[in-house]
């Protein structure tokens, strides 16, 4: 169906940083690649699987991603593996004008501050590019989408939103279960002072990985590709990569 004229020329690279969320993935899978079949949008769908010893770092891993997507995708999406669209209106087409941000503040189930662009935020690859990708730095939960909302200002690109969506927070389920996944939320030494920082050196240029494997599998019926992927980490620069 995807080589139907109907779909559109362009095609989206779904990147879902992930660990030790099977349940979560079980679930978020089919359901993408139904809600964005429905909608007619050529997709891939990269899970994007952290397997090394370091803190959780999803910057990083949706950096990897966009670098090992191939050509045949032309934009992204950040997306949570915890977060499903339950509106049919959402617009997850090539956001040519700049960054749309799917999961807006006044529809995410859990943030709602103005500068907010975490959850789902599509860009076409050559935006992304614009802002060196995400900073390596954010080991842990939280803050590098925060930094990342300086990068796309300061490339010169303005964040659009959904509009005319009137099912306010409850236009996402939301599958997180704080009591049963609890998030890596500390602060180790100097990380406390660095999460308010913009990294105007680091991205997509210096990211530090391995493919340790690739795989392309299908859950219940829905076509994916698992990159485990080792991050790896200079200790002398964000020695908080590791709780030693």
């Amino acid at each position: 169906p995807e080589e139907e004229p109907s779909w559109g020329p362009h095609r989206l690279a779904l990147l879902v940083p992930f660990r030790e969320r099977f349940e979560e993935l079980l679930a978020f899978v089919p359901y993408m690649h139904r809600f964005l079949s429905k909608k007619r949008i050529r997709h891939h769908i990269f899970i994007l699987n952290q397997v090394d010893h370091f803190r959780f770092n999803r910057a990083s891993l949706i950096n990897v991603g966009f670098l090992e997507s191939g050509n045949d995708t032309d934009y992204i999406a950040m997306h949570d593996v915890d977060l499903l669209p339950l509106n049919e209106h959402l617009d997850y087409s090539f956001p040519e004008a700049g960054p749309f941000h799917v999961a807006s503040p006044e529809l995410h189930p859990l943030y709602h501050y103005k500068t907010y662009v975490g959850g789902i935020l599509l860009l076409t690859k050559q935006h992304y590019e614009l802002c060196n990708g995400m900073s390596n730095r954010f080991w842990g939960w939280g803050r590098e989408d925060d930094e990342f909302y300086r990068r796309i200002k300061g490339a010169g690109l303005q964040v659009r939103r959904p509009s005319g969506i009137t099912t306010g927070y409850e236009t996402f389920q939301h599958l997180h279960d704080p009591a049963w996944r609890k998030r890596d939320q500390k602060r180790i030494a100097a990380q406390k002072q660095e999460q308010f920082k913009v990294d105007r050196e680091g991205g997509l240029n210096n990211v530090r990985y391995r493919i340790e494997s690739r795989t392309d599998l299908s859950v219940a019926g829905a076509p994916c590709t698992v990159l485990n992927i080792l991050l790896d980490c200079d200790t002398n620069e964000t020695p908080w990569c590791t709780f030693g």
